[in-house]
């Protein structure tokens, strides 16, 4: 995997060498650690509540499917916006993760986005959610029980271990964020606004060719 990764970077290097003049931290990037993470990876710290998020969802999911062979990337509910109680945001994050392991998180995804933005439903509670996971042709015994496997419990943990370090140490300031191989913040703000998708794809190789 390693050596597939290296070669995909070897073939970007053209496209890195341009990027050189046009990315620069500080502006459309920052670094925010000294080490980076063993493997590539791009990371994106969301709310299902969050307007930007819902907009930046179809982009994201296409910049996701072009990542660099090797690359991976995760998906970080975060619970701390206001429209919602950090309870139902964490069931939230609970059932997206039980769609992400059954590779179906990109639909639930935006089944979650539209009923909140779209369509001005919301959530009442768990089983509204619950509900919704089953309309997706979710199994219910199979929804009800993977809910309470150790591997989501993990997942779910994990997210919310990484929202309160990074809050704490002032990288996580808001929603929609990316990280790029736990070293460099995304200044989204900075992007070509006429060509969004594209800016943020170079970013991000720039950014996993700087630690290849």
């Amino acid at each position: 995997m390693k050596k597939l990764f290296v070669l995909a970077m070897a073939l970007l290097l053209p496209l890195t060498a341009c990027a050189e003049a046009k990315y620069e931290q500080g502006k459309q990037y920052d670094v925010v650690a000294d080490v980076a993470t063993s493997k590539p990876e791009v990371k994106e710290f969301f709310s299902f509540y969050c307007p930007h998020c819902y907009q930046f969802e179809p982009i994201m999911q296409s910049v996701e499917h072009k990542l660099p062979e090797g690359t991976s990337f995760k998906k970080m509910h975060v619970d701390f916006l206001r429209a919602a109680s950090p309870e139902l945001q964490e069931a939230l994050t609970r059932a997206y993760v039980v769609a992400d392991f059954q590779h179906q998180g990109d639909k639930i995804a935006m089944a979650f986005f539209n009923r909140i933005h779209r369509d001005r439903a919301g959530f009442a509670n768990a089983d509204d959610i619950r509900q919704l996971m089953l309309i997706n042709d979710f199994d219910a015994a199979t929804y009800d029980k993977a809910l309470k496997s150790f591997s989501v419990n993990s997942a779910v943990k994990q997210m919310k271990k990484e929202q309160t370090e990074l809050s704490d140490r002032r990288i996580l300031t808001g929603v929609p964020m990316l990280l790029v191989n736990g070293k460099y913040r995304i200044n989204l703000a900075e992007l070509d606004r006429k060509n969004i998708e594209q800016d943020l794809q170079n970013l991000i190789a720039f950014l996993l060719a700087k630690d290849a």
